[in-house]
């Protein structure tokens, strides 16, 4: 898989819960931090607190090789129990120019909710590119290894995401209605 053709990976988990429950966690921006090994906090801008289509956030991140950087999530999907798509911009230009619009972004993530009989099927995306991101500078310095590359980082981003369903599902399923 080649940047230029959009790398995406999703992981998935059933939980015992209608969509509304999971969606009460999923709402709850700030909690994916408790989550996710690499968001740190979340910081809403222009006066958003919660997701909403045009909604926006600042997301601190870190990394054990990449260090601190932040990110502006813009919420382009939003359905309440159905479906929620970000997608993440470098807006301070840590990888090339700054991204302004959604077109330049990172990646875009969602999540999906799918009713079944005893629960949900809650999915997790993540598609990197097109503009530039921290894998660039990667595949720049040895392009030979780009496929390498970009396998690792999805595998890796792919755990993240493991972690993140695995603690909404623990979340939904222990807390009290």
């Amino acid at each position: 898989m080649r940047y230029a053709e959009g790398p995406s990976t999703a992981r998935r988990i059933r939980i015992a819960a209608g969509p509304e429950r999971v969606w009460e966690i999923l709402a709850d921006v700030e909690a994916m931090a408790r989550w996710s090994p690499e968001l740190v906090r979340v910081e809403w801008q222009d006066g958003a607190g919660a997701p909403a289509t045009g909604a926006r956030y600042i997301g601190h991140n870190e990394h054990p090789v990449n260090g601190e950087w932040r990110t502006v999530a813009h919420f382009t999907e939003c359905e309440p129990g159905r479906i929620l798509v970000w997608c993440v911009l470098d807006a301070e230009g840590r990888y090339g120019e700054p991204a302004a619009t959604t077109e330049s972004r990172m990646a875009t993530w969602s999540f999906t909710l799918e009713p079944e009989a005893d629960g949900v099927l809650l999915t997790q995306t993540v598609t990197v590119g097109p503009g530039r991101s921290g894998l660039n500078a990667y595949i720049e310095k040895t392009p030979e290894h780009e496929e390498a590359i970009i396998a690792y980082r999805l595998d890796e981003l792919g755990k993240g995401m493991e972690a993140t369903l695995r603690g909404i599902k623990d979340m939904v399923e222990t807390r009290p209605n």
